[in-house]
């Protein structure tokens, strides 16, 4: 490959999108090596065209050489791209006055239906509604349709209130799993555009799709229905032909719904299934559907249909069992271990011996018991498993409409033993590219690094969760603005997290406070505000901005984030905000003052909203909120920290914080690093169990992430590696040593001398 050429070119953050409704949409590439070190950028030349072998006589786009230095980043501009268009594109760039790159290899992204007007068909689906104590099967839904010859392409633009899996004359249509995918769908529906020209044929044809209740109409943390009481399928298949005509395909009265398989599935509690009552061949010609019923129809109605914006989630790691004993209570069934907590599934396999009605069940477990039976009191009263009733014969079996997390599972109706290959671990997170790596000596920090990037596996899952287990799974905020820049180190996370952040955005309230997780499930009240958690609307975008250079995310947001400095602004008293929140949540006997954290944040949230004014060429905004910013920290300084340089509440976090936040007069920072050092190493008066730290952290949520470098930037770089190899409680390591294979939620989620922490808060994922 030609080093000189710009790579890794992606449109909105995706690779190759197709399908795509933004009509300016973000290009960004990287920049090969410089001709010489440190050249800087300086320009940008882009070209766009439907014709890939014609972008020097562009169409469509040709932006000349851009002066724009260091940018990586460029908004589509030139014509108004039509629905339906494939646009090929490449870029070139330049250092300095005229030291020019090759152009890059081209790229492409191609439109979807631009508008809800574009789409002919209606929602189709059951006529029952969901209650809390009534499941019902999973409909199947088909229509039979014919193709003349000379097809030239055929694109299917699918949706669902609720999750699909579509097919086509019998083949699945993609691998992507949990279709549509989550966000507030009173406020927008997300679809997909799948290339379906090559599962096509002349003469009959037949789509078939599977519905389930999904996010739209089943559990979702601790309410159900959340956003309607039932599941149903838009969907418009698009085939021009070679003489010009297009033959389209749309949901509507004329489908036929049946039941099949899948007797109830809930992303939650899991999945019954009986594979006796699957109609074979039903989503194939020649399948007699008379006994099918015409499905319910509704119309069209305001909210918006658009492209999904981010990666899709797909099944992308297979495990195999490390151990398979017998369950210590009951020698018939059994227990797995795959030697990893995941968040997916399992995929089973029964032989040829298996009867008929056989019930097969699974349970899924993060952890043992002592006496080596599954632990499930901290998935807080979700089944979280699987129901299988065998049709006789060798069986293969794999859910499809929900997800568990799970290291461990109980595995009970199998007739005789469980050999190893019947069982495989299957994880299933977004399809993110690995882009960062990390190895040292220390075979427990490389432990620790695995923990890590498993956490983030197992938690980036449509939306960034705080755990994949128990009945929450919420894209709680505090989380992801801990999280989110490690996240970008080890996964390409643009795209994810600004489609997150699209969300975050609609569930900010009309007062301009932002929840503690997005999307929301509750609306009927104002909430939210909660320092260090709201403050994801603005760390959050500022983080992929510093990651990416792209500075969209942030023209995007800030009205949002506008909006929630005006909330602390006008809630706060002499610039104090007041005391409440969850502040430093699950810190080790070390309570930071509410008012003291929330301040903190206030004053960070003013010094970056003038830095990302001044990004985007605000400079009224950008003085007003320096302005604000040192106000703000002047009244922090008066309020919270001591002439002799200690701080209010007398806590690791409090002086990470200001240390970090550079909230400190500079002649006190040195005392503030003493009092922080001291307390690490003795601890202050009273502090019980901790009288004496001896060497240890407290932190909780907020501080974990600023005491390392808090430590490192003040030179004192050998007392934060010294926090880092710590293998006893409460320390990164303590979880790692008692074999942990991800980030457990709690420094003592599990003790050897107390065993098991509260299980009504207690991921170990």
């Amino acid at each position: 490959m030609d080093t000189n050429q710009p790579s890794h070119l992606r449109t909105e953050h995706l690779a190759t999108p197709l399908g795509l409704d933004a009509k300016r949409p973000r290009l960004t590439w990287q920049p090969p090596e410089p001709p010489i070190p440190d050249a800087r950028l300086t320009a940008w030349h882009i070209q766009a065209a439907t014709d890939p072998d014609a972008l020097d006589q562009t169409d469509l786009w040709d932006s000349g050489w851009v002066e724009e230095p260091g940018a990586l980043t460029a908004e589509v501009r030139g014509k108004r791209i039509p629905a339906r268009t494939r646009v090929h594109w490449r870029v070139r760039v330049r250092w300095g006055d005229r030291d020019e790159s090759d152009w890059s290899e081209p790229s492409w992204w191609e439109t979807g239906l631009m508008s809800n007007r574009a789409w002919k068909g209606q929602w189709i689906g059951p006529a029952w509604e969901n209650t809390e104590d009534r499941r019902h099967p999973c409909p199947l839904l088909r229509h039979t349709f014919h193709l003349p010859a000379g097809t030239v392409r055929a694109r299917l633009y699918i949706t669902a209130r609720g999750l699909y899996e579509a097919r086509i004359n019998g083949r699945a249509v993609t691998d992507d799993v949990l279709r549509p995918g989550w966000t507030d769908y009173r406020l927008r529906q997300p679809y997909q555009t799948y290339d379906v020209t090559g599962l096509l044929r002349e003469g009959e044809n037949v789509l078939g799709v599977t519905l389930a209740d999904g996010w739209y109409a089943g559990r979702v943390a601790f309410r159900q229905q959340v956003y309607g009481t039932r599941p149903s399928l838009l969907g418009q298949l698009e085939a021009p032909l070679t003489n010009g005509r297009t033959i389209r395909v749309v949901t509507d009265g004329a489908w036929r719904m049946g039941e099949g398989a899948i007797r109830f599935a809930d992303l939650l509690d899991g999945e019954s299934v009986d594979l006796r009552m699957e109609p074979s061949g039903w989503d194939a010609p020649g399948f007699d559907d008379a006994g099918w019923t015409a499905p319910r129809t509704d119309p069209l109605d305001a909210v918006p249909l658009g492209s999904a914006a981010a990666p899709p989630v797909r099944r992308r790691e297979e495990l195999a069992p490390t151990s398979i004993t017998p369950h210590p209570h009951d020698a018939s069934a059994w227990i797995v271990d795959l030697g990893q907590n995941i968040a997916g599934w399992v995929r089973l396999r029964l032989p040829e011996s298996t009867p008929a009605g056989t019930v097969v069940s699974l349970r899924h477990a993060e952890m043992l018991q002592p006496d080596g039976a599954p632990f499930y009191e901290n998935l807080r009263g979700i089944r979280a498993g699987e129901d299988i009733t065998t049709a006789g014969g060798a069986a293969g079996y794999e859910p499809r409409f929900t997800f568990h997390g799970f290291r461990y599972v109980e595995v009970r109706g199998v007739p005789g033993e469980l050999p190893p290959n019947a069982i495989r671990g299957i994880a299933v997170y977004s399809d993110l590219a690995e882009t960062g790596q990390f190895a040292c000596s220390h075979p427990l920090v490389n432990q620790l690094e695995s923990n890590i990037r498993w956490g983030q596996k197992g938690n980036f899952l449509e939306i960034p969760t705080d755990c994949p287990q128990r009945n929450e799974r919420l894209g709680w905020t505090g989380d992801i603005q801990v999280f989110a820049g490690t996240a970008c180190l080890f996964m390409d996370s643009a795209a994810f997290l600004g489609k997150w952040l699209a969300d975050l955005a609609d569930a900010q309230g009309a007062d301009g406070r932002f929840p503690d997780y997005a999307p929301d499930i509750v609306f009927d009240r104002p909430r939210g505000g909660n320092p260090g958690w709201a403050d994801a609307g603005i760390l959050v975008p500022w983080t992929l901005y510093v990651q990416t250079g792209d500075a969209g995310i942030l023209r995007r947001m800030y009205p949002s984030m506008a909006k929630w400095i005006e909330f602390q602004q006008q809630e706060s008293t002499d610039l104090i905000r007041p005391a409440y929140g969850y502040g430093d949540w699950l810190n080790v006997d070390a309570f930071t003052p509410l008012d003291l954290l929330g301040t903190a944040f206030f004053a960070r949230g003013c010094e970056l909203m003038g830095r990302i004014a001044g990004v985007l060429g605000r400079r009224g905004d950008a003085r007003r909120y320096a302005s604000l910013h040192r106000r703000v920290r002047r009244a922090f300084q008066r309020r919270f920290i001591t002439p002799d340089g200690r701080m209010v509440g007398d806590t690791q976090t409090a002086y990470a914080i200001a240390l970090r936040f550079d909230l400190a007069p500079e002649p006190l920072r040195p005392a503030l690093v003493a009092n922080l050092v001291r307390d690490i190493h003795k601890g202050r008066h009273g502090a019980w169990p901790y009288r004496a730290r001896k060497d240890h952290l407290s932190t909780g949520f907020l501080g974990v992430n600023h005491l390392l470098p808090a430590l490192t930037e003040a030179g004192h770089a050998g007392l934060a590696h010294q926090l880092l190899l710590t293998e006893d409680y409460p320390s990164w390591l303590f979880p790692v040593t008692l074999g942990a294979t991800t980030m457990w939620e709690r420094w003592d989620s599990w003790h050897p001398e107390k065993g098991f922490s509260d299980s009504g808060m207690n991921s170990f994922n």
